[in-house]
């Protein structure tokens, strides 16, 4: 029996599209689906939900267990196959808060702050320890196992289990099957296309949409136009009627290709949007600042009623959805191959990012697991912005290896955003008060 391990199963919504997709897939329909987290009540949801499209779409074919707690987490890992990962150390309340307001004090303002930047780079300290407890349980109890990481930051956490561990792991994110979606979407051309194909590779958050063909034909060149157009008509216009894909439009117009993640993450990525000195452009580019904390929010107000509404309907179903981990636990288990957008090592994938980072590459699937494949050189414009977000994410590593402070201090500063507005000085008080701030969930750094 396949054994599938989701941690971080009060993230109910999401297990429901991971394992509601599984169990469309012949080969994992039999599956044990062990649920594990550290929240009681959202791990009774949780099971409690799984169970009914067990029961609704699969015939009650799975077999649902739940565990709680650090002390039954060897029983969940024990013997798994694939174990994914969406776990949130911290939460929105205090970390996440602690993340956006005490950078605010400093005169520095962020959107989502899960990825890059200050925000990103506590997200990734607090979590990688985290993780690698994770990691020491897996190589004892399942050490074939394949670890599909979905949590942010993306490259810094996969890059913590590839380089400090043995396990096996990919780093899944939306933004690869998205992107299509979001260009034909926000130029209104979604119905012009019928057999588009593309290519994509990168970073995670910052992928570059390197071709674009619709039977064969560059249409890449008329849709830099018509981007262009649009563009330049909603720089003029009123807030209320601006799109919300600004940044990446303009992006595509100076450095000739679009990028895979939505335009509030991309404003923090680097040092051109959001600036004290030309606070003009947060309006003119639609740029929504504090994004991320206004979205939790509006999770936490409508969380009852949305749980009530899955916790309740005894004819619950699910609809396919686009991510990855069961296409990829198909494929390892059957050995019918299929290709999925990955988060991996390098090793020479990407010829001009480093060999020791994360990147985000077409990826072949099958018995052998998920291997990366060979891309060469990206446009040098397009690695020399992934490059500035690499070095903040292996100073980042660096910290959480050393636990030395000179190596947060490190990241911070050579974070794009953060040194366009704040001197050394300021960078290293405002990364000690944060360290102070979120107290034990740290590890001690010296």
């Amino acid at each position: 029996m396949v054994k599938i391990t989701f941690v971080g199963a009060g993230s109910m919504v999401f297990a429901k599209n991971v394992l509601g997709d599984s169990m469309y897939k012949e080969s994992l329909q039999k599956a044990h689906i062990a649920l594990y987290d550290i929240d009681k009540t959202r791990l009774s949801q949780a099971k409690k939900v799984i169970q009914l499209l067990n029961k609704n779409i699969n015939k009650g074919r799975a077999k649902v267990t739940a565990h709680l707690g650090v002390s039954n987490r060897k029983a969940a890992l024990k013997n798994a196959d694939f174990v994914v990962n969406a776990i949130q150390v911290g939460g929105y309340k205090p970390s996440t808060v602690i993340d956006f307001e005490i950078p605010k004090k400093y005169g520095l303002r962020q959107t989502i702050a899960d990825t890059l930047g200050v925000g990103g780079i506590f997200r990734g300290l607090r979590t990688i320890p985290v993780m690698l407890d994770f990691a020491k349980d897996m190589e004892k109890v399942c050490p074939n196992a394949w670890l599909l990481n979905y949590t942010n930051p993306m490259c810094i956490l996969t890059g913590a289990m590839l380089r400090f561990t043995d396990v096996k792991t990919v780093g899944l994110c939306h933004s690869v099957q998205a992107v299509i979606p979001h260009l034909t979407g926000t130029l209104n051309i979604k119905n012009k296309y019928k057999n588009l194909q593309y290519k994509v590779a990168g970073i995670n958050h910052m992928s570059w949409l390197l071709e674009l063909t619709n039977d064969g034909k560059d249409i890449y060149p008329e849709i830099k136009i018509l981007a262009a157009k649009k563009l330049k008509q909603w720089r003029k216009a009123p807030l209320a009627k601006k799109s919300g894909d600004m940044v990446r439009l303009e992006m595509l117009a100076r450095f000739g290709y679009y990028i895979t993640e939505s335009s509030e993450h991309n404003a923090e990525y680097t040092p051109f949007w959001i600036k004290k000195n030309y606070p003009e452009l947060i309006n003119e580019f639609n740029i929504p600042l504090d994004e991320y904390p206004r979205r939790c929010e509006r999770i936490i107000n409508r969380w009852q009623e949305e749980s009530k509404g899955l916790l309740h309907n005894r004819k619950l179903k699910h609809a396919c959805s686009n991510e990855f981990a069961s296409v990829i636990m198909n494929s390892i288990i059957t050995g019918e191959p299929s290709q999925v957008a990955g988060n991996v090592l390098n090793n020479g994938l990407i010829t001009n990012l480093p060999s020791n980072c994360v990147v985000e590459v077409p990826c072949l699937v099958d018995k052998n697991g998920v291997q990366g494949t060979f891309v060469g050189n990206l446009p040098e414009q397009c690695a020399a912005l992934n490059r500035t977000n690499i070095n903040t994410q292996l100073l980042t590593l660096e910290a959480a290896r050393t636990h030395k402070k000179e190596h947060i201090y490190q990241a911070a500063m050579l974070d794009p955003h953060t040194a366009a507005e704040l001197s050394i000085d300021d960078i290293v008080k405002m990364c000690d008060e944060l360290i102070k701030a979120h107290g034990k969930i740290l590890p001690k750094f010296k």
